[in-house]
């Protein structure tokens, strides 16, 4: 994800801000300036790649590298259509495979992660790249959030946010699944608890490039969905950490959470998802925001690839 850059440190931080820190992409048409990623028999794109990742990645012979407009990079089938998703499969873990032993990006952290699947890619199988190497290749990356709450009839605590869970949906995965897991390994969430009582409230979609922080390589495009899912918790359920990601819970106020917000002490994917509960809730609305149709449009921004 993006992140508010040193150059903006200066400026008033914003609601606005906050939502347009994981949404700087333009929003003009931008083809031009990027390598489509295509994939067999397919005549959409998957991806947008910049020229400067294109120029140092070693391509294998199962890519094909156009550099005429319109530019493309494009898997190829060398099974001859036997099994379409397994050949682009191994095409991306080869080139990977090469990609880490040769320490070529950053991105890739010198290390395998886990599989995500390529949501655009339309195969009898699921096709898929692993989660750091998405970005090389400006491929969509899906992700599940949950936000418990305190039931506003609670003696303790009433109606205040404890956490936020969140994770990365993997290959094969689905977005419940990844919220039971993740409930479990970050707050000790029981998986029956989290089937029972949590419920999706939506999506919000976003476009960034990664900015002078990212450990990444700066202006990879990193289109992005995002599952919402709300849960309130029963009096006697209070989140614990179940691993090392996680230091602790504190429940806030809505007012607190507003101000923690804009001092910008939450990762900006999780300001996002709480910008968009607070506004399901009523908290921020037209009357007390005056950027409030733009921080609605940015939470739900149309995505140039197939979801």
């Amino acid at each position: 994800m993006a992140h508010i850059g040193d150059e903006h440190k200066d400026q008033q931080v914003t609601i606005l801000s906050l939502v347009a820190a994981c949404d700087n992409f333009p929003l003009n048409p931008v083809e031009h300036g990027y390598y489509q990623l295509c994939l067999p028999g397919d005549d959409q794109p998957h991806g947008y790649m910049l020229p400067k990742i294109v120029d140092r990645m070693p391509f294998t012979p199962a890519f094909e590298v156009h550099h005429d407009e319109p530019r493309r990079v494009t898997v190829l089938d060398n099974l001859n259509g036997e099994d379409t998703a397994r050949a682009i499969n191994a095409a991306f873990q080869d080139l990977i495979d090469i990609c880490i032993d040769q320490n070529t990006f950053r991105a890739l952290a010198g290390r395998h992660s886990e599989p995500f699947a390529i949501p655009s890619a339309r195969y009898e199988r699921p096709v898929q790249v692993v989660r750091f190497a998405a970005q090389l290749f400006g491929i969509t990356h899906r992700g599940a959030h949950l936000i418990p709450r305190r039931a506003a009839h609670l003696f303790t605590y009433p109606g205040m946010l404890d956490t936020t869970v969140a994770g990365g949906v993997k290959a094969g995965a689905s977005p419940l699944q990844t919220i039971i897991v993740e409930a479990n390994e970050e707050a000790s969430l029981p998986e029956d608890l989290v089937r029972r009582l949590a419920r999706c409230r939506g999506t919000i979609t976003q476009m960034s490039m990664s900015g002078e922080e990212s450990p990444a390589e700066k202006g990879l495009v990193c289109p992005n969905y995002t599952f919402v899912y709300d849960m309130e918790l029963p009096p006697d359920v209070v989140p614990r950490p179940n691993d090392d990601e996680v230091a602790g819970f504190t429940a806030m106020t809505v007012e607190d959470l507003k101000a923690a917000m804009l001092r910008e002490e939450f990762k900006d994917d999780s300001a996002v998802v709480l910008v968009d509960f607070l506004i399901r809730h009523g908290v921020i609305t037209p009357e007390n925001e005056p950027e409030f149709v733009d921080i609605t449009m940015r939470l739900h921004r149309k995505l140039p690839f197939r979801t």
